[in-house]
């Protein structure tokens, strides 16, 4: 069969990219449609890099697409065409075509709702998007997933186009620095690569981490911090760890990431966790009880994403029934036994008597290690079982900072990986506590 319209091949593009913004890439509009044949939807890519991307994560959504624009049950195959030689232009895609994250347009700082846990990292990052390449450079943000990271990347990325429209800025995925620089290496255009990411006003690029074990990646990575931080330009990071807790990241890398201002995004706490839900129910334009809010808040305490996807759930389900959204319908959402809400303090008084101890050394100034564990265990547990922030975790233990909580629990949480014995103590201690035992 002949090649299909050039209306069908737009038709699926603007299906991919509006049904699967997150994996739509700049450089689709150098896919080729070359024919329809047996069913069989042939698409051309310029080369290996862009087919193994397709291969990957996109063979789906583009069958979907083509099935949707042919009305036909067909498949989709992915193909490298010649790049033609009398086209020294097209012999790398990073010549001048972007291959940016798309920005979610309710990710800004408008959107952001502020607390304990992220209130250092939001103010950072104001001051970054206000005066790129002065306030804070480098600006490194960690947390784990669903904390509010690409939010708040995307949150300056916003605000700098909006305030500077003459500033460029390149926001990426750290996979896509890691691919741009492989292809860049195999069709021979590290020039190119370069100039395209040394000549920016400002660098954003999510999951940093992925940087880890690609020696050769970490290598040019490196010239190309150097190259913009010496001429001022901003360069914003983000992980889900900090920068020493990188695995295999080189220590130049570490010393340069720690150099600038190294951000933590915690768990929200109740409070804070309330005023997302809210903040996302309005984004919604869906109305939600103050007595819901504060049910959902108190049941979901690990990340904002949860939280969202929750919300989402009572909405459906309070269409399906046609009515308002109750506290019956959450409950329905989030299972009907709302659980017995576990408090540090039964935590203390539970690895007291595991470890015959006093729950004032738990909590005291003794650092031998025979306290010193019991008292990371603790701070564990504390992180695991309840919602409280790191700082409000810290205060059942003599104060301690948010850090010093931090380290504990990923103490333990290191041990308990590569020891069955702790992690079954850990677990133990847990179901007690859960169960009302103390």
């Amino acid at each position: 069969m002949a090649t299909p319209p050039a209306t069908i091949w737009s038709d699926i593009l603007g299906q991919v990219r509006l049904n699967y913004p997150q994996l739509a890439r700049g450089w689709f509009f150098e896919l080729q449609l070359t024919k329809l044949e047996d069913g069989v939807l042939h698409i051309g890519t310029r080369n290996h890099a862009q087919s193994d991307y397709l291969q990957q994560h996109c063979r789906a959504a583009f069958t979907e697409a083509a099935q949707a624009a042919t009305g036909r049950l067909v498949s989709v195959t992915i193909e490298v065409e010649p790049v033609q030689e009398d086209h020294p232009e097209a012999v790398l895609s990073l010549s001048g075509h972007s291959d940016q994250l798309l920005l979610n347009p309710d990710y800004t700082f408008d959107n952001f709702v502020t607390g304990p846990c992220n209130r250092l990292a939001h103010a950072a990052a104001l001051a970054v998007a206000e005066e790129p390449g002065r306030a804070y450079n480098p600006f490194f943000i960690h947390g784990r997933v669903g904390l509010g990271k690409t939010h708040l990347l995307q949150a300056i990325c916003h605000a700098i186009r909006k305030k500077r429209s003459d500033t460029t800025s390149h926001y990426i995925s750290c996979e896509t620095f890691i691919n741009d620089f492989i292809e860049a290496v195999e069709l021979g255009g590290l020039h190119r690569f370069r100039y395209r990411y040394r000549h920016v006003d400002v660098l954003v690029i999510d999951d940093i981490q992925f940087l880890a074990d690609r020696e050769r990646s970490q290598e040019e990575f490196f010239h190309t911090f150097n190259t913009l931080y010496q001429s001022q330009r901003q360069i914003i990071l983000s992980a889900d760890c900090s920068p020493s807790e990188i695995p295999s990241l080189e220590e130049r890398l570490i010393s340069r990431f720690n150099s600038g201002l190294v951000a933590l995004l915690d768990r929200p706490c109740l409070e804070t966790r309330m005023a997302i839900i809210h903040k996302k129910a309005k984004l919604r334009c869906i109305e939600v009880p103050e007595e819901v809010i504060r049910f959902v808040a108190s049941r979901i305490d690990t990340n904002i994403r949860s939280l969202e996807g929750t919300l989402v759930k009572i909405d459906a389900l309070s269409q399906m029934y046609s009515g308002a959204i109750t506290l019956e319908i959450a409950q329905e959402a989030l299972g009907a036994d709302s659980g017995r809400a576990v408090k540090i303090p039964s935590i203390l008084e539970a690895v007291s008597k595991r470890f015959d101890m006093k729950v004032s050394d738990l909590q005291g100034k003794k650092r031998s290690k025979a306290v010193t564990h019991p008292r990371h265990v603790s701070i564990f547990l504390a992180r695991q079982l309840t919602s409280q922030s790191l700082e409000e975790i810290g205060g059942y233990f003599g104060g301690r900072d948010h850090s010093t909580v931090l380290h504990a629990s990923r103490t333990i949480e290191r041990q308990a990986d590569e020891d069955p014995q702790l992690r079954a103590l850990l677990d133990e201690i847990a179901s007690e506590v859960k169960n009302g035992a103390y």
